[in-house]
């Protein structure tokens, strides 16, 4: 059997989660739910300007510290990291949650119409 694949993006894990529990009575091949953001890698804590430290830039502005110190000053570099950006930088527009999802082919229009009701944008 031929199998086809849907990228879906959302606003929320619990959106994705919500749409993956649907998703699976249609008896998948395979499903993920990640969340992903301009700069690579994965932060290694979170903080800000009134929890007591600023160890950077990124973590004032962002509220995250990168473990990679190449990401870090890719994000440090970045416009909106000044504060004198006007946001218009074509980042994330708050659906930072992608549910990616294989399932058969006989599945794919019902899967699709699951997650275009639930709010994701394929």
């Amino acid at each position: 059997m031929s199998e086809k694949s849907i990228l879906a993006y959302f606003k929320s894990p619990e959106e994705a989660e919500g749409v993956a529990k649907k998703l699976r009575a249609l008896r998948v091949v395979d499903l993920s739910i990640d969340r992903f953001s301009r700069f690579p890698g994965a932060s290694m804590y979170s903080t800000g300007p009134f929890t007591g430290g600023m160890p950077s830039l990124t973590s004032v502005t962002y509220g995250t510290t990168y473990s990679d110190k190449d990401v870090s000053i890719l994000a440090a570099a970045d416009p909106s990291a000044s504060g004198m950006s006007d946001g218009g930088q074509g980042g994330p527009t708050g659906r930072d949650i992608i549910l990616s999802v294989v399932v058969e082919e006989e599945s794919f229009e019902k899967a699709r119409r699951i997650v275009e009701e639930a709010g994701g944008f394929v």
